[in-house]
């Protein structure tokens, strides 16, 4: 560790909590249907597509006609992905939108991708650049960034609005809440950052693929296409898939210092600012900032584990008598699997920071990290991404913990909890429980079987703990809907495909629906006004209490895998042998 490197993670929480405060307001007065500086140019456009697709801004619906229109959106644009990646080839302009030829895509491959897209997940189990054709990354992938995105926003507002209504049956137009992500916030957002990223040298363009001639002969294929737009959708949106396979480490999706430092602050901003806009829609800015400094602890301990281990490198080469120093010649530490462009600092960021937030766009390589190193991602996403989270999702999660925490806080005292004027009941706290419990469900049921069965063990690369660490990570991200992975994971099978996608859909949709259903629930109830025997859920108290929850929830749920896994092999490389 060194100041450089400290300094870098000072700054880089700085600037999210700048960025984040005036967006979240921003994000805030467009759900509440507000005027902003940008009404008089994209009001007309949402109007627009209020008309064209027939929908009715000021019908409201039932929590249950919410979720259907949640699910019948998204199922739709699963389909019309998987249509596009199994008609590529025989699509109209091949050469100009599909100059490498590329084949139609496998069923199994096929289906696990339009999940994955549709799920906000982004787990790619192939190479974009030898897979895809430029259609379909533009109209599959591209499109379904803004889709997926713009759903989880849609059911955290709807969540928030039940705080604020008395005695009432709708949570609001999910199509509304839909069409606002995109056209108010998600859209000008993406113009600026793709702008930005050309010109860093990102390219963005319909050129076929490059043939270079090396120094010693040997020629190689560079591709190209439409880049920096997605990039900037993938970053805002959290979700993660890269262009290119080596996805942030790749030189044309991350071109430069500057460039990293700013998909870096994109990738969290809007899940950050979302947490203010919570506050300011419940009319108690406390709240939200309650909220942001408990998420905010949590990546900067996160962020301080991963550089303190990366940093001080790996035993097993210190033993060899290596000088793992960092100085002004030499980066120091663990620098396997690491871009040089950005060393060890910036990489730990990026680690913590999107697997807090449910980005899961990598700049690094965790499966070279050292045990406890790549743990801290791990964690992330056992608490299910709580930190911040995807844009939308991370709060509705974040926010079932606090029903939980308010209820424990309850039974401390002998009161009914509350939160927010609204009494939290036995609907809501079993609600909150599945919301929980289904997670883990999901990642140790489909994990264990991934390790007994020959056709989930294919896919293990390596041995011991680390063999078993790959696989539950790659079940981690994807019921989590992260999308990153360990390398040594082999994904692309038929078995694989199949249970990973499965995976995906229950940790987005199984999660959505309860959530949903705590949200009707609350707009039903009548506000409680608050007393002396109300429990304050701003203070220091209540942030202490629930970020202890959360630890505690993640820890008894995973901490026996944890112990056979990532812990088993720090102890094995501290006793310097390995599998």
């Amino acid at each position: 560790m060194n100041s450089s490197g400290i300094l870098q993670i000072l700054l880089y929480g700085v600037v999210v909590t700048v960025g984040a405060v005036p967006l979240g307001l921003y994000m805030a007065r467009v759900y509440q249907g507000e005027r902003t500086w940008f009404s008089p140019v994209l009001g007309p456009v949402e109007r627009a597509l209020y008309k064209l697709c027939g929908i009715r801004p000021t019908e409201e619906q039932h929590w249950t006609t919410y979720a259907f229109a949640t699910l019948a959106f998204n199922l739709v644009g699963l389909l019309v992905i998987y249509g596009l990646m199994r008609l590529q080839a025989v699509l109209p302009f091949q050469a100009r939108f599909n100059p490498a030829g590329e084949a139609a895509v496998a069923p199994d491959l096929a289906f696990n991708t339009a999940v994955s897209f549709a799920t906000n997940t982004n787990w790619q189990a192939y190479g974009g650049e030898s897979t895809l054709s430029y259609l379909t990354q533009m109209m599959g992938m591209t499109v379904h960034n803004f889709t997926s995105a713009a759903t989880g926003m849609a059911v955290l507002v709807a969540l928030v609005r039940a705080f604020t209504r008395k005695s009432t049956k709708t949570v609001g137009n999910f199509y509304v809440d839909a069409i606002r992500s995109i056209i108010h916030i998600l859209l000008p957002l993406s113009v600026v950052l793709t702008l930005v990223l050309v010109w860093q040298g990102v390219p963005d363009n319909l050129d076929p693929y490059v043939t270079a001639t090396g120094l010693e002969g040997g020629t190689q294929s560079i591709a190209q296409g439409p880049v920096a737009s997605q990039i900037a959708i993938k970053q805002l949106g959290s979700n993660g898939g890269g262009f290119f396979n080596a996805n942030n480490s790749h030189p044309l999706e991350n071109p430069t210092a500057l460039n990293n430092f700013v998909d870096m602050v994109l990738l969290i901003l809007i899940s950050a600012g979302l947490v203010f806009s919570f506050g300011r829609m419940i009319g108690d800015t406390r709240q939200g900032r309650a909220l942001f400094i408990a998420m905010g602890l949590m990546l900067i301990v996160g962020i301080g584990v991963v550089y303190w281990q990366e940093a001080g490198g790996n035993p097993l080469v210190h033993a060899m008598g290596v000088d793992m120093s960092s100085g002004d010649l030499a980066p120091g530490g663990n620098m396997e699997g690491k871009e040089v462009r950005f060393g060890i600092a910036n990489s730990v960021i990026w680690a913590a920071a999107t697997t807090g937030s449910s980005n899961g766009s990598v700049n690094a390589m965790y499966d070279s990290f050292t045990p406890l190193g790549g743990m801290v991602p791990m964690m992330n996403l056992m608490l299910n991404e709580v930190i911040f989270g995807g844009v939308g999702s991370g709060l509705h999660g974040m926010i079932v913990n606090v029903i939980i925490t308010v209820f424990i806080a309850g039974l401390m005292v002998g009161r009914t909890p509350e939160y927010l004027g609204k009494k939290m009941e036995a609907r809501e706290v079993k609600l909150a429980v599945l919301c929980i419990l289904l997670f883990p469900l999901s990642v140790l049921g489909f994990g264990a079987l991934s390790i007994v069965l020959p056709a989930g063990k294919a896919a293990i690369a390596a041995g011991g703990p680390h063999g078993l660490s790959e696989t539950l990570y790659a079940y981690l991200s994807t019921s989590a809907n992260n999308g990153s992975a360990f390398g040594g994971f082999s994904g692309n099978s038929l078995y694989q495909n199949t249970m990973l996608g499965v995976a995906m859909l229950l940790g987005r949709y199984l999660v959505i629906i309860p959530t949903l259903a705590i949200a009707g629930s609350l707009a039903a109830k009548k506000t409680v006004p608050s007393s002396a025997g109300t429990f304050p859920t701003h203070g220091t108290l209540f942030i202490v209490l629930l970020i202890g929850v959360i630890l505690i929830v993640g820890g008894l749920t995973f901490f026996p895998v944890l112990a056979l896994g990532p812990i088993v092999e720090h102890l094995m490389l501290g006793a310097g042998t390995t599998f």
